[in-house]
Order: structure tokens, then sequence, then C-alpha cells
């Protein structure tokens, strides 16, 4: 039986455990997911010395501290800065990839507009690199929002019509609005959403946030972070097995 698992701190929610178990008995699968919450991530080399694991997810606060314990990353996490899956090769060696960024691409694309040109990046964490790492690729221009203004990014502060009109794509890369804090929301002017916004929220439990339910009453759509989760559940075990 192989075991895979999910690297991060305090993940008893944890998304990929229950897909990967459910993915595992459906298909007839000999193997097992298991959590490694730890509390820092220089236990890491221990987990690594008690355990035969084929594959590893990444998740908070992980992404970016777990780099340095491995040997190569492939092109997509070198230029997103973050990893969320780690593939463990024959000759022993630990290779990063991020498949944060193929799961938004993939469950945003669909919904693109001609008139989608410009997004609001919700938050500036370690989830947010990938999402702006898949904009580009798209070529979609965007800017970060913050509370503090910065280089090419918006304080929540300056948020006004023109820029909510202008910036038709907003994802929530924060935590706001996640169960059970389901009346919390991003403080940006929500009056300003209309019918031409497209609202995706990182968050998906629950699977309708108040962030999008504010949209809806606008006639936006709205997606949450199901699909994207699900998308780069699937990346990242065709890497463990390529």
């Amino acid at each position: 039986m192989r075991t895979f698992g999910l690297l991060g701190r305090n993940i008893d929610y944890s998304f990929s455990r229950k897909y990967f178990s459910e993915k595992f008995e459906k298909e007839n699968i000999d193997a097992e997911y298991k959590n490694f919450d730890l509390a820092s991530i220089d236990e890491l080399p221990a987990v690594l010395k008690n355990n035969i694991i084929s594959g590893l997810n990444v998740t908070i606060p992980y992404k970016e501290e777990v780099i340095p314990f491995l040997d190569y990353l492939d092109l997509h996490s070198r230029q997103i800065k973050a990893v969320n899956t780690i593939k463990f090769e024959k000759d022993g060696s630990l290779c990063g990839y991020n498949t944060d960024y193929w799961g938004f691409m993939g469950s945003l694309e669909p919904f693109l507009k001609p008139y989608h040109k410009k997004a609001l990046i919700l938050g500036t964490g370690g989830a947010s690199k990938a999402i702006a790492y898949a904009l580009e690729l798209l070529e979609i221009e965007y800017k970060f929002v913050s509370r503090k203004k910065a280089a090419n990014i918006f304080s929540y502060d300056e948020l006004n019509r023109e820029i909510m009109e202008t910036y038709t794509i907003v994802i929530n890369c924060t935590p706001l609005g996640t169960f059970p804090k389901v009346d919390q929301y991003p403080a940006i002017p929500v009056e300003y959403f209309s019918k031409d916004h497209l609202i995706f929220d990182l968050v998906y439990n629950p699977s309708e946030t108040k962030l999008m339910q504010l949209g809806r009453e606008k006639g936006a759509t709205c997606l949450n972070g199901l699909r994207m989760l699900e998308l780069q559940a699937e990346k990242a075990w065709e890497i463990w097995n390529s």
C-alpha cells in the first residue's frame, strides 16, 4: 500500500484527505492518505525518516517554508515561489510543484467574458502568488488589494466606483468568510458589484460565502474554490504517477 499525505498546520478540516480517501476507495486504489500536522516545518525530516511516502500535498503555512527541504522545483513553482505538491523521485530526491495555479485556471476560464480584462486579488498571502501567476498566463492584468497601499497594491480604503467598474474580476485569497465566521468578507465596496463582475472566492466552506451572496444580489457571476481544489488535486495525482 502506498502512502500519500498533506503537510500543514491545524489541518483537521483537510479537503485533501477526504478527497483522496474517497478517490482511493471509489477507484480501488491500494493507497492511504494521511495528515502530517506539524507545529513547525523543522519536523519534516523526522516525518520523511519515519514514513515511506509516495507523494505529499502542502498547505498553509508551509508552501514557501518547505522549499529549502526540496532538491528541485519545476518551472511553475520556481516562478510562483510556492509549492503545494511534492513528488518523491526514484533516486530519493524531492521535487516541488505548484498545482494551485492549474486548478484556478481550469475553474476560472469557462466563465471568462471578453470584458474581463482586469482583476483585483484580495490578499497578498501564499495563495495569491499562484493566482497572480495564473492571471499572467491568461494575460489578465491584476492588482493586489491589502490593508496598506504599496507598489502594485491598492489599499481597501482607496477602492472606489471607478476602480470597481474597471476591475471586473474579484478574487478573494483571504480566509474571510470561512466557516464558522460566515458573516465576514473582505472590506471592499460591494455596492459597486454588477452583472459584469466575476467573483471568485477561494473559500469553499460554506459553498456560498457572504462575498458571493452580496455579488449574486447584484447579478454577478460567483464561484467558490471547490472546483479549483478538485482540479489541483487531480493534477497532483497525475504528477505523483508520471
